[in-house]
């Protein structure tokens, strides 16, 4: 079972921000995410009680999962100095 990617608002908006180069190699990722939204590598965010990240070079991919309609919630894209904050 394929799951959907969403988009919150502000990670739309991160994710536009960034060069095109940056974006292609963030969307590959995120697109991986609807066969297992749980790869290798992802970590589970201490003191936070749904939101897991995965590593795309510098950049950290911050999103929530909801098994039971199958949805993958992208809540935010950044800079890896800049996104835990």
């Amino acid at each position: 079972m394929a799951y959907s990617i969403l988009l919150a608002p502000p990670a739309e908006r991160q994710l536009k921000s960034l060069t095109d180069s940056i974006q292609k190699r963030i969307v590959k990722r995120l697109k991986s995410l609807r066969e297992n939204p749980r790869p290798q590598g992802v970590k589970k965010l201490v003191g936070e009680e749904d939101l897991y990240r995965i590593r795309e070079g510098d950049y950290r991919i911050i999103y929530t999962i909801q098994d039971k309609e199958l949805i993958v919630l992208i809540v935010k894209i950044g800079d890896r100095k800049e996104v835990y904050r």
